[in-house]
């Protein structure tokens, strides 16, 4: 399996190199999607990676929370405002907001800690699963198959996933299980832990909240469906290094009220938990 970086994405370390505009504001660029609604894990990257500047390298992100307010133009720069909430001896909390043409579209809560000793305990280990170099369904197959009609656009982003247990089920009947697939950013990074943060917020928010149609039998490609992200918690166990590949675990919690829960957790190749994540997305029918 080829493995190089495909010179068709862009990479994701343009991303993430912010424009800082005065102190606390930075300038960050359009996302390589040229077509409906900017993708929420580029707010979620964007957003990390401002909160980190100012950060000492002896603090790293333990957790984020965010809101996504409204949907963002994919073919404009995003303006990111961080504000110092508070910087204690162990840890340290800021604010991220991230606006267009002055509308706020999203908000982000980042804590970071100073690292301490302690024990890893994971209430689940990592499920079993065949290696990459095994694995040949990439994620615009799984969607051509689900009825994408072709065209979406996020084939651009600076990522790679291959499904391991794609539904096989055709719509109508509902799937259960938990899906599983490897993901990574499609590039080498450097080694600074800031950018494999906003690397893994970046991999977290695709195909998440995907999976709370399935318990009903529904595919999210399905041209009835009115979907978008709400909201996006992250907790961090381990130091990510998203250029190498990780096991995205996802299931489905709950659903009510238009209204999906998804969890997800990243293991390396090791079986480490490296991250927790839930999203909450809207899911309402046009039937």
């Amino acid at each position: 399996m080829n493995v190089a970086p495909d010179s068709q994405h862009a990479p994701f370390t343009r991303l993430v190199a912010l424009e800082q505009t005065a102190p606390g504001h930075f300038r960050a660029p359009a996302g390589p999607e040229r077509s409906g609604r900017l993708y929420g894990g580029q707010f979620l990257a964007q957003s990390l990676a401002a909160a980190q500047v100012d950060m000492p390298d002896d603090r790293l992100v333990h957790s984020l929370h965010a809101y996504f307010l409204r949907p963002g133009d994919v073919d404009a720069e995003v303006d990111l405002q961080v504000e110092v909430v508070r910087d204690g001896r162990g840890f340290s909390s800021r604010c991220v907001h991230a606006l267009q043409s002055g509308k706020e579209l999203f908000r982000m809560m980042v804590s970071f800690q100073v690292p301490e000793p302690g024990e890893h305990f994971s209430g689940a280990p990592m499920p079993s699963a065949p290696p990459p170099e095994q694995v040949t369904q990439t994620y615009h197959a799984v969607s051509l198959a689900q009825g994408d009609p072709g065209d979406w656009d996020g084939g651009a982003r600076p990522m790679e996933i291959l499904y391991i247990n794609p539904p096989k089920a055709p719509p109508g009947t509902p799937v259960l299980e938990a899906q599983r697939m490897w993901m990574r950013i499609s590039e080498s990074l450097p080694e600074r832990p800031a950018v494999h943060y906003a690397g893994l917020a970046y991999l977290a928010d695709s195909t998440l909240v995907d999976h709370v149609v399935l318990p009903h039998g529904r595919r999210w490609h399905d041209p009835r469906l009115n979907g978008a992200s709400l909201d996006h918690a992250m907790w961090f166990y381990r130091v990510p290094r998203v250029d190498q590949w990780l096991l995205y675990d996802q299931c489905v919690e709950a659903t009510a009220g238009s209204r999906g829960l998804a969890m997800g957790r990243f293991f390396d190749r090791d079986g480490n938990l490296v991250a927790t994540c839930m999203q909450e997305g809207l899911v309402r029918w046009q039937d």
